[in-house]
């Protein structure tokens, strides 16, 4: 009986699957880690320059033309960026092309040496999603195949630039159906995320460290403040989305795309001079490990989610995900105020929820504040990112994610009908 078990269950196919993506992982593994490590280095270079010559801020309008002339000119076929990793996968037509990878690197760059208020994740993500596509230049493989290729490079990616590498994995499974999780590529994307994360820390690759010191017993008192924050968390993540699409929408208004930017670094530059301060740009790190231990300026959260959402509406180039951790543990911070919880733990919880919210991806986040935050605080970041994930509605940063299920069985209002009525894929094949 023992023998047709094993005979059932063919453990030769599945070790030669094993092996199979294995030795892909390390490809794609070694390859985007490094590539993020390089990444990570030059944006550290970029920040610290920046802050020591601030008048680079004036210059930014003539980064951002020549950022929008990249791609208008030579990168048309990547402009979507992370949109467009998802679209190939849901709807693949052709491989996704290298010149992805160093456009939206030096773009980045480019946005963050001269003062644009960006994340580093959708870098990573499309560098990680253009490197790996490329191996089906050169292996045999099938639709199937190609999909899990594009999930390991998006997991590779955001793994290695934050070193989460759990979560990495989920959320190149998360992120691709809104409340739906395909578990076919969960080998291939863990074992690729850990690599990566390996590789970028051995090439230099290095990641902030965040404390989370004082965590209170677990009681109901503490969960139903744990699900007020969350809805806090979830409403200013849905706020980021609509954001980031409205500023998006107004600039499309201007029909030469290279004019965007140019339009929108003049006005940043004016801002930031008017201000004097360059607290709100870039990646905001110090300001977010600020967060964890002092008291900071209640509206820090929405002048950065201002500044974000108008540079990457502008078409500057960089992410999201490090701006709503920012944006998250400022109003982490903030609540303390209003919430007899402990700051730090707030603030970690705001951290992760408000991306959570922004990207979908609730599973993915409560893994990233366990990595970040350690065990203890797990009971209280999982709820604050899945309640946060339910008040943010059905849209988010990525306008490209399909509605797998419907978050809450009540009607949706945007679309005015019981989203279990939304079918799964937009264009169904013709029967």
């Amino acid at each position: 009986m023992l023998l047709n078990t094993i005979k059932g269950l063919q453990y030769p196919a599945i070790l030669a699957y094993l092996l199979k993506w294995l030795l892909i992982a390390l490809i794609v593994g070694v390859a985007v880690g490094g590539a993020s490590a390089f990444f990570l280095i030059s944006l550290d270079w970029c920040t610290t320059y920046r802050e020591a010559h601030t008048q680079l801020i004036w210059l930014l309008p003539v980064a951002g033309f020549l950022i929008g002339a990249s791609y208008y000119y030579w990168g048309k076929s990547v402009v979507r960026g992370n949109n467009q990793l998802l679209d190939e996968y849901h709807k693949p037509d052709k491989m996704i092309p290298f010149k992805m990878a160093p456009l939206v690197l030096f773009g980045t760059l480019g946005t963050h040496l001269f003062g644009g208020s960006a994340g580093r994740e959708g870098t990573a993500v499309q560098m990680g999603g253009a490197i790996a596509d490329q191996l089906s230049r050169f292996i045999s493989i099938n639709s199937l195949d190609r999909k899990i290729l594009l999930i390991m490079g998006i997991s590779a990616g955001f793994a290695a630039v934050f070193g989460t590498p759990l979560a990495g994995a989920i959320f190149a499974l998360e992120v691709l159906l809104i409340g739906r999780v395909r578990f076919e590529s969960l080998v291939p994307s863990i074992l690729v995320a850990i690599i990566a994360d390996q590789a970028c820390r051995y090439f230099g690759g290095t990641h902030t460290e965040y404390l989370v010191n004082n965590i209170p017993n677990m009681s109901l008192l503490n969960i139903t403040l744990s699900c007020v924050a969350g809805i806090c968390f979830g409403i200013i993540a849905r706020l980021f989305s609509k954001g980031t699409h409205f500023w998006s929408s107004q600039f499309k208004k201007f029909n030469y795309p290279p004019l965007r930017p140019v339009i929108g670094g003049i006005v940043i530059a004016i801002v930031v001079f008017l201000m004097g301060t360059t607290r709100y740009i870039g990646l905001g790190v110090p300001v977010i490990v600020e967060s964890f231990t002092e008291a900071i300026p209640p509206y820090d959260f929405l002048l950065k989610l201002l500044f974000t959402t108008f540079t990457l509406g502008a078409g500057f180039k960089g992410g999201e995900v490090t701006p709503l951790f920012f944006v998250g543990g400022a109003l982490g911070n903030a609540l303390v105020w209003f919430l007899p919880l402990p700051m730090d733990l707030l603030a970690a919880m705001g951290f992760v929820a408000v991306f959570a919210g922004a990207t979908n991806t609730p599973i993915a986040c409560t893994l990233m504040g366990i990595e970040l935050f350690g065990m203890e605080t797990g009971q209280y970041v999982a709820v604050a990112c899945f309640v946060a994930y339910l008040f943010s509605g059905h849209s988010g940063i990525y306008s490209s994610q399909i509605i797998g299920s419907s978050k809450h069985p009540i009607f949706d209002l945007e679309k005015g009908k019981l989203l279990s009525e939304v079918v799964l894929f937009r264009k169904q094949p013709k029967k």
